[in-house]
């Protein structure tokens, strides 16, 4: 808990001070790439009791079994990091980071989150393990629906937040004179209607007291 605050801190105070850049300073990225200069699987410490040599060993047979080149870090991810909860946003870092073609993948011990970088495939953008799952399970759902063909465009992660989508502002309804007469028209005829309606009640009433007056004569 201690490395995870410590490692929440340091990604704060090296949030650049200017617009978000491609790549912005982040512990994680850093270490996940210089890991992957000789295996294509990093884990943090924080994660060694969950990731031990036999599940390390048993990722990395995932990784060279898939099609394509893929890349797994294992790391804390979440609101309070400076990709605040977008974890498809912090796998395109690392791929902008490591700058090599491949499926980049971040693992945080429940969900699994990836990104096509320069490859022809489509990948999910993430998925869910199951009760108890280990993390080379969860690895091998996630490939299991990993696609390569050529009709996909390879194309760089994304390295930036995504827009959300505008509001449609709706306009206010305009006043015009016939709309006042045709809602002032309409109103009197409801209010007719329901006077008529009121009156043939109240002399209904009536004739009916008149006869009962008229039975007891």
């Amino acid at each position: 808990m201690r490395r995870v605050l410590l490692l929440l801190l340091a990604t704060i105070f090296f949030v650049p001070g200017t617009a978000w850049a491609a790549v912005p300073s982040d512990p994680r990225v850093t270490a996940a790439t210089a890991a992957w200069a000789t295996q294509p699987l990093y884990v943090d410490p924080d994660y060694a009791s969950l990731v031990d040599a036999t599940q390390s060993a048993e990722l990395l047979r995932e990784i060279e079994a898939a099609p394509v080149p893929v890349f797994v870090a294992v790391v804390p991810t979440g609101e309070w990091f400076q990709e605040e909860g977008d974890t498809e946003l912090l796998a395109g870092w690392l791929a902008a980071a490591h700058d090599a073609p491949g499926l980049y993948v971040v693992m945080d011990g429940n969900t699994t989150h990836g990104v096509e970088h320069e490859i022809a495939a489509w990948a999910p953008s993430s998925s869910y393990g199951k009760a108890r799952q280990s993390m080379s399970g969860q690895l091998s759902d996630y490939l299991e629906d990993l696609k390569v063909d050529d009709r996909y465009d390879p194309k760089p992660a994304r390295t930036e937040p995504t827009q959300p989508y505008p509001e449609s502002p709706s306009e206010p309804e305009r006043f015009t004179v016939g709309k006042a007469i045709g809602n002032g028209v309409g109103g009197g005829v409801l209010g007719l209607l329901g006077g008529a309606l009121l009156a043939g009640i109240v002399l209904g009433v009536a004739a009916a007291a008149g006869r009962r007056r008229g039975g007891t004569q």
